[in-house]
């Protein structure tokens, strides 16, 4: 019973994950963007971690956080891109 919940999940984030690739792609807006690419990464580590459930291993712990890692960081220099245009500010000696 429990491995026909775990791949009813694992099914319903995988559809998660391609609906918000497509909002990815097709987003009309750069803030669009980066709230997918966000939802891409916690939908992402959510079904690294049912896989390991499933498997009933934590091979894949470390890979869930550091994906979770790069996701945050992601997320966070492309919302800064998207405010200020840049990534790295540089100051200039005038």
């Amino acid at each position: 019973m429990i491995e026909k919940v775990l791949l009813l999940a694992l099914t319903l984030f995988t559809v998660a994950i391609a609906l918000s690739l497509y909002r990815l792609i097709k987003g009309p807006s750069m803030p669009d963007r980066a709230i997918a690419l966000d939802t891409v990464g916690v939908n992402l580590v959510s079904a690294i971690a049912i896989v390991s459930v499933f498997l009933s291993t934590k091979a894949f712990l470390d890979a869930i956080l550091i994906l979770g890692i790069l996701s945050f960081i992601g997320t966070i220099s492309f919302s800064k891109y998207i405010e200020r245009g840049v990534l790295i500010e540089r100051k200039r000696n005038d």
